[in-house]
């Protein structure tokens, strides 16, 4: 694999045409702080000047593809960005969360624009921001054991990429939009909101077969049939969507109740503010054995 570039929070390395980039921060479960966004557009960009790369798969290493944004401090490694004098600051945090130079999503996004294909290989935990990214791949294939959710759905978030609305119907979408209940990777398959589900042992070989069938293909024909498909979702209000979403997401993370999500959480830890959120659904985190990610399904680099 060709290497070179180094990344704080990712590994990018290239085999053939096929560019992979491993969201690396398995002791967090791949949780998303800066410079991760950043990262991953850069790594993108990369791929997409790199004429020998034709497709591009996103994965994660460890147990999770990725567990959400990382708020056991709340949101205190974008304070600048977001407060003043030690305050939220809303002004601050809503051209954050919109600026396409600033904005974690929209450097997530960079996978949506970027004219080659790319592939989201999902294991494990997918939740929160983590699903939102995810889902701006143009495939997925997830693990059929894989768990994809909005836990925020209940509290400290709105959907952030939009993805989750456009990939499913009115009633599905309003459903996980209003319950925040999360799909193995079996399900999400079979509702359409990813494209395929395999067991865990076939998932690495899987991809990489439809990656090479992708890159058997003409880049200008992938490019063209991605932009077609991308501009019909753009004129249904895919922008929009992006801009409303993170701005009420940072209404959301600054509530009362989200303030005391966020005590809690630095009080007495993640584990605990998630059990006392989920508990009473009993899913996520606090799900049967056979409603989890196996953990020992693990990608090593």
């Amino acid at each position: 694999m060709r290497s070179g570039e180094t990344y704080e929070t990712l590994l990018y390395a290239t085999e053939g045409p096929v560019a992979t980039i491993t969201l690396n921060r398995p002791e967090t479960l791949n949780t998303i702080v800066p410079p991760m966004p950043e990262e991953l557009e850069r790594a993108v960009g990369r791929a997409v000047r790199d004429e020998t790369v034709k497709v591009i798969v996103l994965r994660g290493a460890g147990r999770a593809f990725c567990a959400g944004y990382d708020f056991g401090g709340g949101f205190a490694h974008w304070d600048e960005l977001i407060t003043t004098d030690g305050a939220w600051d809303p002004g601050k945090d809503f051209a954050f969360a919109t600026a396409p130079e600033l904005s974690p999503t929209q450097q997530f996004m960079s996978v949506w624009r970027a004219p080659k294909p790319v592939i989201a290989q999902v294991h494990g935990w997918c939740v929160g921001g983590g699903s939102d990214f995810a889902l701006c791949a143009d495939l997925v294939v997830a693990s059929e054991d894989a768990v994809i959710g909005t836990p925020y759905s209940r509290m400290w978030g709105s959907y952030l990429s939009g993805m989750w609305l456009y990939r499913l119907g009115l009633s599905r979408a309003k459903y996980h939009a209003l319950t925040g209940r999360p799909l193995t990777g079996r399900e999400a398959a079979d509702i359409e909101l990813i494209n395929e589900a395999v067991p865990f042992a076939q998932l690495e070989t899987r991809v990489a077969a439809l990656a090479a069938e992708l890159a058997s293909i003409p880049s200008s024909q992938l490019a063209a049939m991605k932009l077609v498909v991308n501009q019909a979702y753009e004129h249904m209000g895919l922008q929009a969507t992006q801009t409303l979403g993170p701005i009420l997401d940072g209404l959301m993370r600054n509530t009362p109740d989200a303030r005391r999500f966020i005590e809690i959480a630095e009080r007495d830890g993640v584990r605990a503010v998630v059990a006392e959120r989920d508990g009473p659904f009993g899913d996520y985190s606090q799900a049967p054995p056979e409603r989890r990610p196996d953990p020992a399904n693990i990608i090593v680099p």
